[in-house]
């Protein structure tokens, strides 16, 4: 139910991602949160200034921004009592951080662990070089959210890492709710409620290569380091003599995004091994990017989806969105263990989990998805859908949008910006430095009066002598002694 007018507070999403026709799974998130939180807020979307125009968006403004030009988001923010972002915002509009606004820090993506991924061509010390940019960025955004939220319960395991690292669970956080729940709590990547309809032909039939009748077997996602498309070729060239309708697909080899195309990904090395198993452009298919309109289609069409990955950090911590959509459309997957989502998409009976790399397991987990029935697929796709969807998965976000409040430990400090735990400890140390320059002062002092009047009795006390002095001057033994010394 949408709240009353006079409850609602003005609510501002920024995407770090472009939003429009063609979105990843960033752009994808910020879009449904926003339609999300429009019956209960007053919600401004702001875009990167390249997302196309005319973005159709009932209940929801829609506003641009230029990366890293504080002057083009300004105005948004102070118009705003909440401001939601991805964490990485934070790193390119510091500003952000002396805002009135109620900060809420979305921790969705392990940047940390893409970027050692993305970087990891570097030798080590020119990574090493640019981590300490990287980790100065990154703990900034520590410590400025008054709510974060993130993809899954392992990931708010992460965080409350970090955020016990740079000081942010404290009395004050703790005493306000025990659980942390408060501070950070899970926004999973959810789905629309109803269930994808058809509205025309996506790849089959329409790609070269690609017949109505083919088996097609969807490479969704990327093709970043962290990812394992190459174990995805080597299956499918093991099953090509006996399964020749099968088709490969990889849809998205050039990212919507200007700001991704200089990042590096495995395009090359998988053509290169798609070349040398001669399957390229026969059972293997590079295609353009597919508009998110027509992207249901795409689902509803193929049969089997992959997700592999390798054993990283990054898997450890991902929540693959493409995962989450193929659980919408009922399309069994072929999944790397070790993630959240194939923990999830597995507990559905909708994925068969594989080990890193081995090909004979995918082989044999594609053949096996290929004999479900449609019917099997929608019952398995309904049983999710109801616990997975975008509505219920923003609840958390919601609540702190309808009663948006402070981060105890930042009403706290006031002004002062931190971590906590070392704001506390050089101030502690800067006052006992004080009272020790204070202390030391003050007896300097006492010393030096205690020097002048000893002085002064000196010389009280040598008045007596002068006359004897003056005569012992004269006497023929001090003139002797004297010339002996001087000569």
């Amino acid at each position: 139910m949408a709240d009353s007018v006079k409850s609602r507070h003005r609510a501002l999403l920024i995407s770090q991602d472009i939003v429009g026709q063609r979105m990843a799974g960033p752009g994808i998130r910020y879009w449904h949160l926003a339609q999300s939180l429009a019956p209960h807020a007053d919600v401004t979307l702001a875009v990167p200034a390249d997302s196309p125009p005319d973005l159709p968006a009932p209940s929801v403004a829609i506003a641009r921004y230029s990366r890293r030009e504080w002057a083009s988001l300004q105005p948004l923010v102070e118009a705003n009592e909440i401001v939601i972002c991805p964490s990485d915002i934070i790193s390119d509009f510091p500003e952000l951080a002396q805002s009135q606004a109620y900060l809420v820090v979305d921790g969705y993506v392990p940047l940390l662990a893409e970027w050692l991924a993305l970087n990891s061509f570097l030798d080590v010390e020119a990574q090493n070089a640019l981590w300490w940019q990287r980790m100065r960025d990154l703990n900034q955004q520590y410590l400025v959210g008054d709510f974060y939220i993130c993809a899954s319960e392992r990931q708010r395991d992460w965080w409350l890492g970090l955020l016990e690292a740079n000081g942010r669970i404290n009395a004050w956080t703790f005493r306000e709710d025990s659980s942390l729940r408060r501070l950070v709590d899970t926004v999973p990547f959810g789905i629309p409620a109803a269930p994808p309809r058809p509205t025309g032909r996506g790849i089959k039939g329409v790609w070269p290569g690609i017949g109505p009748d083919d088996r097609l077997i969807l490479w969704g996602g990327g093709l970043w380091p962290w990812l394992d498309p190459l174990t995805a070729l080597r299956a499918v060239a093991q099953l090509w003599p006996r399964h020749q309708n099968l088709r490969l697909a990889f849809p998205g080899i050039a990212h919507p995004n200007p700001w991704m195309s200089q990042m590096p990904t495995q395009l090359e090395l998988t053509r290169q091994l798609a070349a040398e198993t001669g399957l390229l452009d026969k059972a293997i298919i590079f295609g353009d990017w597919i508009d998110y309109a027509d992207w249901p289609n795409v689902l509803l069409e193929s049969d089997v989806a992959l997700a592999l990955a390798f054993d990283t950090l990054e898997t450890r911590l991902a929540f693959r969105s493409r995962v989450m959509e193929y659980a919408w459309a009922g399309l069994p997957c072929v999944i790397t263990g070790g993630d959240a989502t194939a923990e999830l998409a597995a507990g559905g009976d909708l994925a068969l989990v594989v080990p890193c790399g081995d090909v004979e397991e995918v082989a044999k987990a594609i053949e096996g998805l290929l004999a479900l029935s449609s019917e099997e697929r929608e019952a398995r796709s309904a049983r999710l859908r109801s616990t997975l969807t975008w509505e219920r998965a923003a609840r958390p976000l919601v609540e702190f949008c309808r009663n948006p409040r402070r981060a105890p430990d930042r009403e706290a400090m006031g002004d002062r910006f931190g971590n906590p735990y070392y704001v506390a400890e050089t101030e502690r140390v800067q006052d006992r430095l004080t009272r020790e320059r204070d202390l030391y002062a003050n007896e300097g002092h006492k010393l030096a009066q205690a020097r002048d009047e000893l002085l002064q009795e000196v010389a009280y006390l040598s008045r007596p002598l002068n006359p004897l002095r003056a005569r012992w001057r004269r006497t023929r033994i001090a003139r002797a002694w004297r010339a002996r010394r001087e000569g």
